[in-house]
């Protein structure tokens, strides 16, 4: 996960499951609109929408708009920029499952020389 340099005088997030976006807004300190439109922008970004389409947001998401904030307000990315940024964090996730998965091919395979 990327660093969140000055979120530190950002509110602690309390221990709940879900959150409104109106909570969220003041948890990222990033206005309610700003949040539907990040929405839109960037795909990881997903609350779940319920009725009357209410957004409710888990812990993740709320770390994600931080991560967001951070990119754009702090570091000074752009839109494209940070979409970039964080689409380099997810992919080297599978990156590294992929070397994972050869290297414990690589492994059987030299114990079943060895226990020929």
């Amino acid at each position: 996960m990327l660093e969140l340099s000055n979120n530190n005088e950002l509110p602690v997030i309390p221990a709940k499951r879900y959150f409104t976006i109106g909570e969220v807004s003041d948890l990222c300190a990033v206005k309610p609109h700003v949040l539907r439109y990040w929405e839109q922008e960037f795909s990881q970004l997903k609350p779940i929408k319920r009725r009357g389409n209410r957004r409710y947001y888990q812990r993740q998401d709320v770390l994600l708009i931080r991560q967001i904030r951070g990119l754009l307000y702090e570091e000074g990315f752009t839109i494209g920029g940070a979409k970039q940024r964080l689409g380099e964090a997810e992919e080297t996730e599978p990156q590294n499952q992929r070397m994972i998965r050869e290297l414990r091919v690589e492994l059987e395979h030299i114990l079943a020389i060895l226990a020929a």
